[in-house]
This record gives C-alpha cells, structure tokens and sequence, in this order.
C-alpha cells in the first residue's frame, strides 16, 4: 500500500477501482491502454480531477501495478490523489480496501476505473443524492426483454417486466457510515456496492446514467469507447 496523503475529515473522496485482471482483454491492461492517445484511467480520473464536488482520489490498483500506478499518477499530475492501495481478491474486497483508505470521508464515490465516459456532472448528481439519502447508484433503463434462464440446454424460466429494469452502472456514491456497515454485515458477495446497501434495507436512490456511460471490458469496447470521446469532442 502507498499512502499520498491524508484523506480529509467530512470530505467526499472518490474510490477508483483499477484492480481488475483485465482477463478479457488479452495481454492488455486495460486501465493503461491507449485511448484517444491517452491511458484509458486517465480520462477516469480526469473527471474526478474536475467535479467540484470530489475532494480527494483515492485509487485500488492490483498488487502487481502499484508501482506503475503511482509513476501514473505522478506523470498526470492527478493531485487530487491522496492513497494508491492495493486490491483485494474481489472486487468486492477491492472497494472495501479503498473505503478503509478514505476513513475520513463522509461521502465516498465508487467508480470503475474502466468506466472513462463518466462526466463531473454525472458525479456531481450522485453526490447530491447520496447527501440527501445516504446511497445512490446511476443506471439505464433496459432496452432489451431481460429472461431468467436456467438448465442444460438453457430454458427460460421467467421474463421480467422490461419497464421495471434498470441495468447498474458506476459511479455509485454513499455516505460512508451507510457503506461501510453494508461492507461489514454482508454475508456473501455482491455484483456491486449498491446490493450491499440494500441488502440492509436501506434505499437507495437511482438517478438516469445514458447508455454512453460503458464500462471497457473487451477490445471491442475500446473502439465504441473511442468513437464516443470522438464524438463529445465534436459536439461539446
């Protein structure tokens, strides 16, 4: 673990979550690969580095990266970065590191490193929700008829109401003490931070993503991504 600094009492500190393996992306680190002549976190981070309403960066970085991570971030000139730490065997125990990190906060924002659409505006609207109810998560509506299926050879079981369906993306942003009880009463692993909180039977509120908001998975994602930036620059 590498520590940058202190995490400010009653700061609203962005949790970056850098720690994947990048399994389908070949040989690639995700993270670091080139987008629109960038590192991929870089746009990630960039955001955060703009949005007023983010004090203070903390990054979870595999243990293999740290030291590239903070070369990175020293590079970029990311001040805003105040921890590098390493990740844990989950993503799940990933977040948990970095909500240990910013032990100060009173909001805190988890974000994929691999979501580098996000906007300060998009992050800014999770935070005010979060210090109005203590949890909220940015989402899509579903275009798509979302089927339950199960067996070999798979068999749909059920098909839920599309108009019910909102497909999860990141940032999600919390008030710390909501998250961290979350983390510490869970029983199994979650797909993401927002199941924990409800698990515990606190709301969390939803607010409108865009489908642009995509998380960088595979090679072909890189070229979606791209044509994206391309297209925000055109039409700021």
């Amino acid at each position: 673990m590498a520590g940058m600094g202190e995490v400010t009492t009653g700061a609203t500190s962005a949790i970056i979550v850098a720690a994947g393996r990048s399994e389908r992306m070949g040989a690639t680190d995700k993270v670091f690969a080139q987008l629109m002549g960038r590192p991929l976190l870089a746009w990630t981070l960039a955001a955060f580095k703009r949005c007023d309403g983010i004090d203070q960066i903390v990054v979870v970085a595999s243990a293999a990266n740290i030291d590239r991570m903070e070369r990175f971030v020293l590079d970029w000139k990311f001040a805003k970065v105040t921890a590098i730490v390493t990740g844990g065997a989950d993503r799940q125990a990933s977040v948990r590191a970095g909500l240990d990190a910013a032990s100060g906060a009173q909001i805190v924002v988890v974000h994929d490193g691999a979501r580098p659409l996000v906007t300060p505006e998009l992050i800014s609207a999770g935070v005010a929700l979060a210090r109005e109810t203590g949890a909220a998560l940015c989402a899509t509506p579903s275009r798509d008829s979302v089927k339950v299926v199960d067996g070999d050879p798979p068999v749909v079981r059920q098909t839920h109401d599309r108009g019910q369906i909102w497909l999860a993306q990141t940032p999600q942003a919390f008030d710390r003490a909501v998250l961290l009880r979350a983390h510490e009463q869970a029983t199994d692993v979650a797909t993401d931070d927002a199941a924990l909180v409800e698990a515990t039977g606190h709301a969390v509120r939803v607010y409108d993503g865009g489908a642009w908001n995509m998380k960088v998975t595979t090679p072909e994602d890189m070229i979606v991504a791209e044509a994206l930036l391309r297209e925000r620059f055109a039409n700021p």
